[in-house]
C-alpha cells in the first residue's frame, strides 16, 4: 500500500519537476537524443504538419533557449525592464565568445508589455565572459528577490489564458514548483494601490516537500492573498466559507489544472526523457489526469474558466481527457476559443482523431479492438468519441498545441474550459454536513470537530472504470480513520475547545502520513494586548484590518505577526479540519525585545511593508535617491549623513522601527519613477535599513549603482569602510547557508521561509545599541 502510494506521488510529479525553470545549461552529455518508438508514434499520429517532421525532431534535440519573465504586478517592473535594456542587453548585442556571436535577447512577441524575454545563452556561455557573468548575477539576485522569474516560455501561457481579475478566487491544483502560481499572484495584484485584493490564490500540491518549494516561490511576491495547501488534487476537499452569517460552499472563479504528465514536450531540457519515453507512460497517467480535471470542474463556479494544460504532445493525455470531460459534462462545459488571446503565438489546433499504441508497437483505433487482457491498462476514454456530431460539437480544434520548432520553445498543450451550468451529477449544490450548521460564533472556531471526507462533492469515475474516484485513495482512508478515532484520543485540537479565531492543525494521524506537523494559525482578537502598543506606536489608521493579523502560536510569546486578506481569513477559520495548510499570509512585524524600551516590542518586516504601509500614519521618513544609496551601502550611517530634509524628519522621531519612503518626482525622469518603501531602525545617533541582501542589490541597481560579486566575495564598493577579503568571503558563506535554510522543508518552518539576510534578533540588538559594527 505504502509503496503504491509513493509511486502515485511520483507519477503526479512526473514531467513537472523542471518544467517551470528555464534550461540554462546543456548537461546530460552522454545521453543520446534518439528514441525510435517516439519518432514512429508521432509520425503515425500526424500531429506535425506535413514536411516539417525532420525540423520538429531537430528542434527537439537542440537545447532550450533561456527565458526570463519580469514580475508584472510590482510598480517597478518598468524600471527593471529599463535596467535590462539599457545596462545589459545593449552590451550583449555585439558580443562574441569563442567565435560565436551571442544572440541579443528578444521579447516574446505574444507576452504583454515586453515582460518576457528569451535568449540563446547557456550557463556555460555566461560564465566565459565577465560581462555576461554580471548579467548572470543580476538574474540570480533579481530572481531571489522576486523581481524576475526564470521560467520556460510555454509555461507562461496558462495564467494569461485564465484572464485573472483582482476579485477572482483562484485554485492552482498542481502548483509546485510555483512559477505559474507566481504569475497568478501578480495578476491578482495588478493594482498595487490596493493592498488587499478581494480575490486570493489557493495553491495545492500532492507532495509535501514540494509544497515548501512552492512556499519559497510564492513568498518572494510578499502577498497576503496566497495560501499553500497539501492534498491529492484528484480529491481536494470542498471548502466552506461564511457568507452573510450562513455557511456556503466555496466555488472558484478560476482554476489552473496543470496536471502531471509524461513530459515529452520537455525533452529539450529534461534530457533523460529521451531514454525513458514509452507510450505506456501516457496510458498510466490518463486516468489520474481525468480525475483531477473532473475534480477541478466540480469546484469551478458557473461562469468560471478552467485551464487544462500539460507539457506533453500526446493526444491520450490531451484531447482524450478534454473529450471525456466534455462528454461527461453533457453540455455544462464548453471549450473557449482563445485564438485571439495571444497574438504572435504560433500553435496547432487540437486534433479530432487519434489512435493508441502499446509499448510493443501494437496500434488500436477503437475500444472494440482492445483485447480484454488489456482492459486494465487501456480505457474507453482514451479514444475519440464515435458519434461524429457529438465530436464536432466539442470543438476540439479550439485546443492549442505548441510545437517546439515553430517558435523555438518546448512542447505544450493547453485548453480553456468555460462552465455554463452545474455538472450533471451535481445539479444540486453539495450538502454541508449536518454538524456544520453552526451559528456565526461557531464559524470562528474552525468548523466541525470531525474531519469530513474530501469528497463532499460527488465524483464521477471515468467511464467504464473499475476504480472508484471516491474512497479509493489514501487521503480519504486517512480522513476516515481520523473520523473513527475513539473519543478522547489525540486527534489535534478539539474544535469545541479552541479559543475564538484559532485554526488548529488537521488530525495528528493525517500529519504523520502527510508530512510535517504544522503550527496552528491563531488570529488576534479585537482586544489582544499585543496589539495595543503596536496601534499607538505606529499610529495605525482606524480602517486597519486588525482581525486579519495572525500568529503561528497560541502559547508563549508571539514571535512574528502575519497578515492575510479578509477572504483568506474566512477560508482558514471555516476549514481548519478539512484541509492541510502549509503556509499563508505575509510577515508584517517581528518581535524585537530590545525595542520594548522604546515603546513597541515589534519592528516592521520588509516582506510586508507594501501591504502595511498604507495604514501607518507615523514614524515615516521621506528619503531621496541619495539617502537610499547611503542607507543601502553603509552599515550604520550617522543621521547627519542623510540630506537635510530627511535628517530633520529623523531628528523628530524617537528610537525604534521606522518606514523609509521614497516618492518619485515625475519632473526628474533620471530617477526611479516608482515608489520605494524600506524598513529601517532609528538609533540614538545613527539609522539603518532592514532590507534583505538581494533586495538591497535590486534597489541599488534601480538607482544606477553597479552591484556584483567577484570571485573572492562581494565586489560592491562601499562608501563607508570597505570590507576586507575575509569579511567578504564570510558574507558569501553566510549567504549560501541562508539560502540552504530557505529551501529546507523543515519541521520548524514558520509561516514563511525566513529570507536569508532579513536581519534577525542579533542585528536588532546591534541596532538598538547603536553600534557601528557590520552584521
Amino acid at each position: 500500500m505504502g509503496k503504491r502510494s509513493r509511486q502515485r506521488q511520483k507519477n503526479q510529479n512526473a514531467g513537472r519537476d523542471n518544467r517551470d525553470t528555464a534550461g540554462w545549461g546543456a548537461g546530460y552529455a552522454d545521453i543520446i537524443k534518439e528514441n525510435k518508438l517516439f519518432e514512429n508514434y508521432y509520425k503515425e499520429l500526424g500531429l506535425v504538419p506535413e514536411g516539417e517532421f525532420e525540423q520538429f525532431m531537430e528542434a527537439m534535440r537542440e537545447p532550450l533557449p533561456a527565458t526570463i519573465r519580469i514580475t508584472g504586478y510590482k510598480s517597478h517592473a518598468k524600471e527593471i525592464l529599463h535596467c535590462l535594456k539599457e545596462k545589459y542587453f545593449k552590451d550583449i548585442q555585439e558580443l562574441e565568445i569563442d567565435g560565436q556571436k551571442i544572440e541579443a535577447p528578444q521579447p516574446l512577441s505574444w507576452y504583454p508589455d515586453e515582460q518576457a524575454w528569451h535568449t540563446n545563452m547557456s550557463r556555460k556561455i555566461i560564465r566565459k565572459s565577465p560581462l555576461l557573468e554580471k548579467f548572470h548575477q543580476f538574474l540570480v539576485s533579481e530572481t531571489e528577490s522576486g523581481n524576475i522569474s526564470r521560467q520556460e516560455a510555454v509555461s507562461m501561457i496558462p495564467p494569461i489564458l485564465l484572464k485573472i481579475e483582482p476579485h477572482h478566487k483562484i485554485l492552482d491544483m498542481c502548483a509546485a514548483p510555483g512559477s505559474k502560481t507566481a504569475q497568478l499572484i501578480e495578476m491578482l495584484h495588478a493594482d498595487m494601490e490596493v493592498p488587499f485584493p478581494e480575490g486570493f490564490v489557493i495553491a495545492n500540491d500532492v507532495d509535501n516537500k514540494r509544497c515548501y518549494l512552492l512556499v519559497h516561490q510564492a513568498k518572494r511576491l510578499n502577498s497576503p492573498c496566497i495560501m499553500v495547501v497539501n492534498h491529492d488534487a484528484s480529491c481536494i476537499p470542498t471548502l466552506e466559507i461564511n457568507s452573510n452569517g450562513k455557511k456556503d460552499v466555496l466555488f472558484y472563479d478560476r482554476i489552473l489544472c496543470d496536471v502531471p504528465c509524461s513530459g515529452d514536450g520537455t525533452m529539450r531540457k529534461n534530457i533523460d526523457v529521451w531514454k525513458k519515453w514509452t507510450t505506456s507512460n501516457s496510458l498510466h497517467l490518463h486516468g489520474l489526469q481525468l480525475r483531477i480535471a473532473v475534480r477541478g470542474v466540480e469546484q469551478l463556479a458557473v461562469g468560471g474558466r478552467m485551464v487544462y494544460s500539460t507539457c506533453s504532445l500526446n493526444p491520450i493525455e490531451d484531447e482524450a481527457v478534454i473529450a471525456a470531460l466534455l462528454e461527461k459534462s453533457e453540455g455544462a462545459l464548453e471549450l473557449a476559443d482563445c485564438s485571439a488571446d495571444l497574438p504572435g503565438l504560433k500553435w496547432m489546433p487540437g486534433v479530432t482523431s487519434w489512435k493508441l499504441m502499446t509499448k510493443e508497437g501494437q496500434w488500436y483505433t477503437d475500444w472494440s479492438e482492445v483485447p480484454s487482457s488489456r482492459h486494465t491498462q487501456i480505457r474507453p476514454t482514451m479514444f475519440p468519441p464515435k458519434d461524429p456530431e457529438k465530436l464536432a460539437s466539442f470543438h476540439l480544434e479550439r485546443c492549442m498545441r505548441i510545437l517546439p520548432h515553430h517558435q523555438n520553445t518546448g512542447g505544450f498543450f493547453v485548453a480553456v474550459l468555460v462552465k455554463k451550468a452545474p455538472m450533471p451529477w451535481n445539479k444540486r449544490y453539495p450538502k454541508l454536513r449536518k454538524d456544520s450548521k453552526l451559528s456565526s460564533s461557531a464559524a470562528h472556531t474552525g468548523g466541525s470537530k470531525e474531519a469530513p471526507s474530501p469528497g463532499d462533492t460527488p465524483h464521477l469515475p471515468p467511464e467504464g472504470s473499475t476504480e472508484k474516484v471516491e474512497g479509493n485513495n489514501q487521503e480519504e482512508k486517512v480522513a476516515k480513520e481520523a473520523d473513527e478515532t475513539p473519543e478522547g484520543a489525540s486527534v489535534g485540537q478539539d474544535a469545541g475547545a479552541k479559543p475564538e479565531g484559532m485554526c488548529g492543525p488537521p488530525p495528528s494521524k493525517k500529519m504523520r502520513l502527510f508530512g510535517y506537523k504544522e503550527d496552528p494559525f491563531v488570529f488576534l482578537s479585537d482586544d489582544d494586548p499585543v496589539f495595543t502598543t503596536i496601534q499607538s506606536f505606529y499610529d495605525l489608521s482606524p480602517d486597519f484590518p486588525k482581525l486579519n493579523v495572525l500568529t503561528r502560536t497560541h502559547e508563549g510569546k508571539k514571535r512574528n505577526l502575519y497578515m492575510v486578506s479578509k477572504e483568506l481569513r474566512n477560508v482558514l477559520l471555516n476549514n481548519s479540519e478539512r484541509m492541510k495548510v502549509i503556509n499563508t499570509g505575509v510577515k508584517v512585524w517581528s518581535r524585537n525585545s530590545e525595542g520594548e524600551e522604546f515603546g513597541c516590542a515589534f519592528r516592521l518586516a520588509q516582506e510586508g511593508i507594501y501591504t502595511l504601509q498604507p495604514y501607518i500614519r507615523s514614524r515615516i521618513i521621506r528619503v531621496s535617491v541619495e539617502d537610499i544609496k547611503v542607507l543601502l551601502t553603509q552599515e550604520n550611517p550617522y543621521l547627519s549623513k542623510l540630506e537635510d530634509e530627511a535628517h530633520a524628519q529623523a531628528q523628530k522621531i524617537g528610537m525604534g522601527s521606522i518606514v523609509l519612503k521614497y516618492i518619485p518626482n515625475p519632473n526628474n525622469p533620471g530617477e526611479p519613477q516608482c515608489p520605494i518603501q524600506l524598513c529601517g531602525w532609528r538609533g540614538k545617533t545613527s539609522i539603518r535599513a532592514f532590507v534583505p541582501r538581494n533586495e538591497r542589490f535590486h534597489y541599488l541597481r534601480m538607482l544606477g549603482v553597479e552591484v556584483f560579486r567577484d570571485k573572492q566575495g562581494l565586489g560592491q564598493k562601499r562608501s563607508d569602510g570597505e570590507k576586507d577579503g575575509k569579511e567578504e568571503a564570510e558574507d558569501v558563506a553566510e549567504k549560501d547557508e541562508e539560502q540552504e535554510e530557505e529551501r529546507a522543508a523543515d519541521k520548524e518552518t514558520e509561516l514563511d521561509l525566513e529570507n536569508g539576510n532579513e536581519n534577525g534578533s542579533s542585528e536588532s540588538k546591534t541596532d538598538c545599541g547603536d553600534k557601528e559594527t557590520s552584521s
